[in-house]
């Protein structure tokens, strides 16, 4: 599976590996484990490392969307860190579809942004 899903209770994040390229099934099987997240916790701090990561099929991208969409107050802080021009890229797009505190990191500033996530809001 592309997606390894790491809940950080103690530093109060839950961490999102993604990797390869995410089919419409990926969020079928994840999207449960973060909506119990959000149920027990209330809005999360998400940290999305981005690792050989080949972006979304059609499918994928629209449940994406959609989840975007239901969950747009449920984020509170979102740090994506990648490797490439077009996933920081990704930060920016994000914007209009939730009210998280967005912030793109180099993959080489993996723990500044375990840092800033972490940080209350």
């Amino acid at each position: 599976m592309p997606i390894e899903i790491l809940h950080h209770a103690d530093q109060n994040y839950v961490e999102l590996k993604l990797s390869g390229k995410l089919v419409k099934e990926d969020y079928h099987n994840f999207t449960p484990s973060i909506e119990t997240l959000i149920q027990q916790h209330g809005a999360l701090h998400m940290l999305v490392v981005l690792e050989d990561f080949h972006g979304w099929t059609m499918g994928a991208l629209w449940e994406d969307t959609k989840f975007d969409i239901k969950h747009f107050k449920d984020i509170a802080r979102l740090a994506i860190v990648g490797d490439s021009k077009w996933e920081e890229g990704m930060a920016t797009f994000c914007k209009p579809f939730t009210k998280a505190k967005i912030k793109y990191f180099n993959i080489t500033d993996l723990d500044a942004a375990k840092t800033w996530i972490a940080e209350s809001a």
